[in-house]
């Protein structure tokens, strides 16, 4: 009897199977957004820490030689001081017979100490212009820098040469800096000191627009009078002498604390502090500088400077705990943003290093799994087909072969005209999990010989595989899914280890047969060189984790004594399989034994696939964790096969595209030539690897040309897919079991692969 069609006007209810379907997607798409949270995440904290180590350059402008028409004279003769009060633009000099120590490119966490110890030590302050960057990385010397009384000056956040940036780009340098200051110390400054510059009357036409810009802001700029020219790293006596003015002149001296090997600044800066104190100089920081020479412009000749007329405030006489003239209190937003800046690059800080060693230690695991996979493929490929290995007398007995359906019109005719070529004898059994397109009724009409068709509610795969098993006349069962086609010959192949009375499963050849488009010949790539190769290796490790669904075969004996295929899990097949082993049956892999399945056509619905098999793979591991502690073929599984299990299929997957992300940070960040070269070697180890895999399956090597490409879009969506599945383990997520669509494309085979 046939359901009445719904009213006109009213809305079909949906099925169990719709309403199971829609809360299992809302449930996982918040999953499928925190595991892209979690991606974007960690591409902007490689993104910050890449652009936090922009390496501070040599001193050298961009460009230089350009025109100075437009700068006014008194600047380009002036003092090293340039403000603009009023709008209008004026020098300071120095005042006779006194230092003010600038130093450039800090915080250093080796050498900013260094300098200071030496400050500290002759009580003499210093002005420090700090590079944004280094203080978001090391903003604790920002604070002692402040607490022992020096001043501090923004010198950019990436140490870009400002000349020939545009005005959006300078700002945000300032801005920048002035964040990271206000989160390392509370402040935020009034001085400015561009990176690449020297003395006034090097300021060109482009750089003067930067200084009447930031002049606009408030910032006083800072140049030099004398330059130590430590960087170059010419000796102590030549940095003292560079640094040393002529007759008793005042000057702003430049010295470094970054950007390289500075033991001769340190070791310089002692001894110029003792000639300079020996000829009667004193010492004192930028706002100091302003603040004397504006008290000797104010106070009448002969005058002491008491009174009126004395020391500024906030004008420094050596080292302590003060507010220098050009700092400012942050607060407000800009004290929280600052603080917000200091905590995303300390994660940073600790991130990206932490994942540099992971990379590591997986690359290590991959490259040594690689060199294992090729070693025992090659002694199981020696092993199996020397010509007097034999499991044991030939089977020729009758077996079982159990088809799951579930709404499988499109490929059953396929599947059942496959099995019914089958050189060995056979029954088939159809079990039809509820479908409701016809698949029964279409299995019935083909009327092939040895095909029975048993019906049952919707209830899963698993319970599908159960009841075929209980229905099954013979000892041996085949399962295979109702998409995939057999060759005449697989089923022959696939039981003749069971002459060997250990064996109590057998994994099957499972081949891509729609590999025609790019996603079909990624997964083709996929299913020879890692589930095969990957195969060859667990069978004479004696620790084989899963029986593919596609195709294997089973004991009845042994499927029964482990409760059958079990339903706690996703993958059933995994589960089954390391049931096996924990009961002492040996699991062995059987290469000659092809089956051709339907890979997804999409990436929604690989997406989906792959998806269930990582997220059942851990339910499986989890549920046979006690394996670990087993002894006997239990403990052997988990001392041998769980450890690898974890470590290839999940740890490694998770981490093995950091491959291609770091590739693309060394190339922006680091060395491009030597990233690029290092890629390209990891690719060429695993070429060499798919081409041997594709030899021993003897598949055509054209379609390793996708390879590459591979690497780029097909490993990062594998990625994606196992941090879904680990977010949804760890929240305790549950799935159903998910049906693809097929489209039947996948016919009989005319021989072997190709």
């Amino acid at each position: 009897m046939t359901a009445a069609p719904p009213a006109r006007g009213r809305r079909r209810a949906p099925t169990r199977i719709e309403r199971a379907a829609g809360r299992a997607a809302a449930l996982h798409r918040p999953r499928v957004l925190l595991a892209l949270l979690l991606l974007l995440a960690l591409t902007c904290v490689m993104l910050l820490d890449g652009y936090l180590r922009a390496e501070v350059g040599d001193d050298q402008r961009v460009r230089t030689g350009a025109s100075s028409s437009e700068v006014p004279d008194e600047i380009l003769d002036g003092g090293p001081i340039l403000s603009f009060p009023g709008g209008q633009a004026e020098t300071t000099s120095v005042p006779d017979k006194t230092i003010v120590l600038t130093f450039d490119d800090g915080p250093d966490p080796t050498w900013t100490p260094k300098v200071m110890e030496v400050l500290e030590e002759y009580d003499v302050p210093g002005t420090f212009f700090v590079v944004g960057s280094m203080v978001s990385r090391y903003p604790d010397i920002v604070k002692d820098l402040v607490d022992q009384g020096n001043e501090i000056g923004v010198h950019t956040f990436t140490h870009v040469d400002l000349s020939y940036q545009s005005s959006a780009r300078v700002t945000r340098e300032m801005e920048q800096t002035q964040l990271a200051l206000a989160g390392a110390a509370g402040i935020t400054t009034t001085l400015f000191r561009a990176p690449y510059s020297s003395k006034p009357d090097a300021i060109d036409n482009y750089s003067w627009q930067v200084y009447q810009q930031l002049g606009e802001d408030g910032y006083t700029s800072v140049f030099i009078d004398t330059d130590s020219e430590d960087w170059k790293e010419p000796g102590v006596a030549k940095i003292v002498e560079g640094a040393t003015p002529e007759d008793g002149e005042g000057a702003s001296v430049l010295f470094h604390d970054s950007g390289g090997d500075r033991t001769q600044t340190v070791e310089a800066l002692a001894e110029y502090i003792e000639n300079m104190q020996a000829e009667g100089y004193t010492f004192t920081t930028v706002s100091g500088a302003m603040a004397e020479q504006q008290q000797q412009q104010q106070q009448p000749a002969g005058a002491d400077g008491s009174g009126a007329g004395g020391p500024a405030a906030g004008a420094p006489s050596g080292t302590g705990n003060q507010l220098q003239a050009s700092h400012r209190p942050a607060t407000g937003t800009i004290l929280y943003e600052g603080k917000a800046l200091i905590a995303a690059v300390t994660v940073a800080e600790w991130t990206v290093p932490a994942l540099s060693a992971g990379l590591v230690i997986v690359g290590v695991a991959v490259m040594g799994r690689f060199g294992l996979m090729l070693v025992l493929a090659r002694r199981h490929y020696r092993q199996r087909n020397r010509r007097r290995f034999s499991w044991g007398p030939p089977v020729t007995r009758p077996v079982s072969v159990i088809v799951p359906a579930y709404n499988e019109k499109e490929c059953i005719e396929n599947t059942l005209r496959s099995l019914a070529g089958s050189t060995h004898p056979i029954e088939i059994i159809v079990v039809d999990d509820g479908s409701t397109d016809g698949t029964a009724e279409l299995a019935e009409a083909l009327g092939l010989p040895n095909v029975r068709v048993i019906r049952q509610e919707n209830a899963g795969k698993p319970a599908a595989l159960n009841n075929g098993i209980r229905s099954a006349r013979h000892d041996i069962v085949v399962m295979m899914d109702g998409d995939t086609v057999f060759e005449p010959d697989t089923v022959g192949r696939l039981v003749q280890a069971f002459a060997d009375p250990s064996v109590g499963a057998v994994a099957g050849n499972a081949k891509v047969g729609n590999r025609s488009t790019v996603i079909g010949a990624w997964q083709h790539i996929e299913y020879v060189m890692g589930f095969n190769l990957d195969r060859r290796m667990y069978d004479l490790l004696r620790c084989m984790p899963t029986i593919p669904g596609a195709i294997g075969a089973f004991r009845r004996e042994a499927v029964l004594q482990v409760g059958g295929m079990s339903e706690d899990t996703l993958a059933e097949d995994t589960d089954i399989t390391i049931a096996l082993h924990r009961e002492g049956w040996r699991v062995v892999y059987e290469e000659h034994a092809r089956a051709w399945t339907e890979a997804p056509r999409s990436l929604r619905q690989l997406w989906s696939q792959r998806y269930r098999w990582s997220y059942g793979t851990m339910q499986a591991l989890w549920k046979h964790r006690k394996s670990l502690t087993d002894k006997g073929p239990s403990g052997r599984f988990g001392r041998v096969g769980m450890p690898l299990v974890v470590l290839f299929q999940i740890v490694t997957p998770v981490f093995a595209p950091l491959i291609d992300v770091f590739t693309v940070y060394s190339m922006v960040f680091v060395d491009f030539q030597a990233a690029l070269l290092a890629w390209i070697a990891v690719l060429a180890v695993q070429l060499v690897c798919a081409a041997y895999a594709f030899r021993l399956d003897r598949e055509k090597y054209r379609y390793l040309l996708m390879m590459p490409l591979q690497q780029f879009a097909y490993r990062q969506m594998m990625y994606l897919v196992l941090i879904h599945s680990c977010v949804t383990a760890l929240t305790g997520g549950r799935l159903r079991w998910q049906k693809l669509k097929r489209t039947g494309e996948v016919g009989m085979p005319s021989g072997t692969g190709g």
